[in-house]
């Protein structure tokens, strides 16, 4: 599930003999793979985006996992375990894409632990009902969609390779999430009601996952010359929308937004909170605590782990010498 990218600040002009070059390949729709030269705020934004991409997949495992022993049968037990696990695999891919570009996973894992990092400010909403998976699905994997699909054209080799794998799960579980709320919405008054309150809770956070309008950020100029994107913020918003409204609809659902209309051919919505968004980024949401408390005690937990794969290790050296 993709994050908010928070890309470093925007380099002065680079007119060296390399810097043209890079940005020739870039033009040409060429990849820029590990090895090849690079400009190092290239190179910091791949990091930042990828890293936090990254902690976005695992802390995302959170909202869902604590549904895990609460499913309402079996079949919806293993098929949610099955998307946990999936979420996992994506925070590994990109870990290791991330290390590609010399930083280490140690040093990754522990910028979110402290803080420094952040991670996608959707998951620091709780998951109230068996709902609230089921809108999880249909809406964040939805934007992840939208936002992750342009990446399997990035320019960075490594990120865009991870997500074609990425992609094609992520698309099962935005299936599998609207299922869920069509199954509700076609159930009881109650179940639908469930579902109903489920999409008034996430719809505005999901519009936020973006990221800030076109307006407010300083970073999408650089981001879509190098190519790392190639949708702003604002139009990946709107595609979303456009997508999403007509599936609401034909669940028979309300969206949350008084002034949502169709106009000139797209699906025009209200205003956002920015505020609540800035809030949560900064570690004043709902369960930016508790999310990060669980990340910490499952570091800890695991650290046994560590130590016997790095014993395992010095023995295997040890015995080669």
């Amino acid at each position: 599930m993709y994050s908010q990218a928070l890309n470093a600040p925007t380099p002065l002009a680079d007119t060296s003999p390399e810097a043209t070059r890079f940005q020739e390949r870039i033009d040409a729709e060429e990849r820029i793979e590990p090895n090849d030269w690079m400009p190092e705020a290239y190179r910091r934004t791949l990091v930042r985006q990828i890293s936090q991409h990254a902690h976005s997949e695992i802390v995302g495992m959170l909202p869902e996992g604590n549904w895990i022993t609460r499913a309402p049968s079996l079949k919806r037990k293993a098929a949610l375990l099955a998307k946990v696990q999936d979420e996992g695999g994506h925070g590994l891919y990109l870990y290791a894409a991330a290390e590609t570009l010399g930083v280490s996973r140690e040093e990754l894992v522990d910028q979110l632990l402290s803080g420094r990092a952040k991670y996608s400010s959707i998951f620091n909403y709780p998951t109230l009902t068996w709902a609230d998976i089921g809108a999880i699905g249909w809406l964040v994997d939805g934007a992840a969609i939208m936002n992750q699909i342009p990446l399997c054209r990035c320019s960075y080799g490594p990120y865009a390779r991870a997500m074609i794998r990425v992609c094609k799960e992520e698309s099962f579980h935005q299936r599998q999430g609207y299922e869920i709320m069509l199954t509700l919405c076609r159930g009881t008054a109650e179940q639908k009601a469930m579902a109903q309150d489920a999409l008034n809770r996430w719809w505005w956070p999901c519009l936020m996952m973006f990221g800030p309008p076109d307006s407010q950020s300083s970073h999408s100029d650089t981001s879509m010359r190098w190519k790392i994107k190639r949708f702003t913020n604002d139009a990946l918003r709107q595609k979303f929308v456009d997508a999403t409204v007509p599936q609401g609809h034909y669940l028979g659902l309300t969206f949350p937004d008084p002034d949502l209309r169709f106009e000139d051919g797209h699906w025009r919505f209200g205003a956002i909170d920015w505020e609540e968004f800035r809030r949560v980024l900064a570690g004043d949401g709902p369960c930016n605590r508790e999310r990060l408390a669980a990340r910490r005690q499952a570091h800890a937990d695991g650290a046994w782990v560590r130590e016997a794969a790095r014993a395992h290790a010095a023995k295997q050296r040890a015995k080669a010498a």
